[in-house]
């Protein structure tokens, strides 16, 4: 009786392990691995996209003043006034027209400079002498707004940010990952080749 179960276990393991070698052959596996890299490249083409476009121009924010204004200079690095003397600077100028903090999306003091950086709701930056309150320059800033393009947050926030994009970055992930296959395959099949010729 163990003599006819082993006997039966190792035939059924036998045919299963056949069945799985016929089934996923180096041909089909290729074969399926081309299917996953060119519908996964379809399915992600237009995030990949927008991705790409979006980091090369953050890479060159510093360099391109559409993205990102250029840094002002002060020659007096020092912070003699405050926040309060900043809104009053903003207040005074009849081309920027704000009331109070609330139209105010972001302040950015460095004192080492004597330079403070202040981005209004509109997406103007202003710059202003931390040493005396004058205002240096007034520009749009745009690179905000490229990084939610560049996350996918600046379409519906979290939604395609996470929805979206973050599966396109995996989907990205696994066509490196395919066509790192698909380059070694040829170069696999090549070296048996060539073993079996030179055994023969």
């Amino acid at each position: 009786m163990d003599v006819a179960i082993s006997v039966t276990k190792y035939s059924y393991w036998s045919r299963l392990s056949r069945n799985i070698t016929e089934k996923y052959t180096p041909n089909t596996l290729n074969r399926l691995t081309r299917k996953i890299h060119y519908w996964l490249g379809a399915i992600i083409a237009l995030p990949l996209l927008v991705v790409v476009a979006s980091g090369i121009l953050l890479q060159l924010k510093k360099q391109l003043t559409w993205v990102q204004p250029p840094e002002q200079k002060p020659a007096v690095k020092e912070l003699r006034i405050g926040p309060e003397q900043m809104l009053q600077a903003l207040q005074q100028d009849p081309e920027i027209r704000i009331q109070n903090w609330s139209q105010i999306e972001r302040i950015d003091i460095r004192p080492s400079k004597g330079l403070a950086k202040l981005t209004l709701e509109t997406g103007i930056e202003i710059q202003i002498d931390t040493s005396n309150g004058k205002i240096l320059q007034k520009a749009p800033r745009r690179s905000d707004l490229i990084e939610a393009l560049h996350d996918g947050s600046f379409f519906a926030g979290d939604y395609t940010k996470l929805g979206l994009f973050l599966p396109a970055a995996v989907a990205l992930f696994l066509m490196l990952l395919t066509g790192l296959w698909l380059w070694w395959l040829p170069i696999k099949v090549r070296r048996a080749k060539l073993k079996k010729a030179n055994q023969s």
